[in-house]
């Protein structure tokens, strides 16, 4: 319960502090890449319930003469790359915490194409809401492999607490200052996860 009231708490204020921010980024995605404003994607959640993370578009919807997508490289703009570089793309999530989908903590909410890949272990990472950052992201990030990552979230699972919390959102905040260990919970900067070797 302490957890879930400084979730609401933080993102409640930080969503009006950030007020401006939305907006300007909001105008400028819609000046360059037109509407809509937001990308949403459903993702698991707390016990593997799916919910629709919000984030700020980063791509063009380009096709191609047939119809498709063209290649992700190919509809990411530079304005894009900027927000995913300093990690502004992911402040609507604030909106996914604020209605109890995702905490502000906790293992990033990744593609539902993985659940039937994780082992048993690394399903624990649903024991607990996804988190806009996590100790996985303070540790390493896309430097680090799968395996690791898993293992820092189930970490995560079984000794966090509200401290904790707020040791990695001051740690978050230094890396997005320094641009360390930039990628966006899909596997950018690292190849997707196919599953396990055993």
């Amino acid at each position: 319960m302490l957890k879930n009231f400084f979730d609401i708490l933080v993102s409640f204020f930080a969503l009006i502090i950030l007020l401006p921010v939305l907006l300007i980024i909001s105008i400028l995605i819609m000046k360059i890449m037109g509407m809509p404003v937001f990308f949403t994607q459903e993702r698991p959640g707390k016990n593997g319930k799916i919910f629709k993370i919000i984030k700020f578009r980063t791509m063009l919807n380009d096709r191609d003469s047939n119809g498709n997508m063209l290649p992700d490289e190919e509809r990411l703009t530079k304005f894009g790359t900027w927000l995913r570089n300093s990690s502004l793309d992911e402040l609507p999530e604030l909106f996914n915490v604020l209605k109890g989908d995702m905490s502000i903590v906790g293992p990033r909410p990744l593609l539902i194409q993985y659940l039937p890949l994780y082992s048993d272990h690394q399903a624990r990472r649903h024991e607990v809401l996804p988190g806009i950052t996590g100790w996985a992201q303070i540790n390493g990030r896309n430097s680090i492999t799968w395996d690791e990552k898993f293992n820092l979230d189930v970490w995560y699972v079984d000794n966090h607490n509200v401290f904790m919390d707020i040791k990695i959102i001051l740690k978050t905040i230094l890396k997005v200052i320094n641009k360390s260990g930039i990628d966006d919970d899909i596997g950018v900067g690292q190849d997707k996860f196919t599953g396990n070797k055993e």
